[in-house]
């Protein structure tokens, strides 16, 4: 399998260091940012889904909240699988990050087996989606060139 790309985004700057150096022990390239603005920032400066294949996400953080950091990536990046990370979930939260468009919803502290089993599957759907446009944009190609 191909290495995974994360970008861990939570205002907890020793929570994001800690955790970059264990998801890199387990072969997964990690980026991080501090803030919602700065994760958008981020994958705008690298060629979003291109070199980004999961966002790991705070929900509470000031500014921007991982909520709205959600809802912008979705909509910018559709094929990005977004993992909501919080210590402070209601279910109102859980449900409405669910709507936003994550892919899963973990609270803090997170087994880091899971957390890395969650990276993985998320990663394999973003693949999956990619190559269902792709084969979208073949079809397409096909039917106007009468094949």
């Amino acid at each position: 399998m191909i290495e995974p790309s994360v970008l861990l985004v939570d205002d907890e700057v020793p929570f994001v260091e800690a955790l970059a150096r264990r998801l890199d022990k387990r072969s997964i390239k990690v980026q991080q940012a501090f803030s919602g603005q700065e994760a958008l920032d981020k994958l705008e400066a690298s060629g979003g889904p291109s070199k980004t294949d999961v966002v790991v996400l705070d929900v509470k953080m000031p500014g921007m909240d991982g909520l709205e950091a959600l809802a912008a990536i979705k909509a910018k990046y559709p094929t990005i699988g977004v993992i909501m990370l919080t210590g402070h979930a209601t279910v109102e939260s859980a449900i409405e990050g669910m709507k936003r468009g994550a892919f899963d919803y973990l609270m803090k502290p997170c087994e880091m087996d899971l957390l890395v089993a969650k990276i993985e599957e998320a990663c394999r759907e973003k693949r999956r989606h990619e190559m269902k446009i792709l084969e979208a944009k073949a079809q397409m190609i096909a039917l106007r060139h009468g094949s």
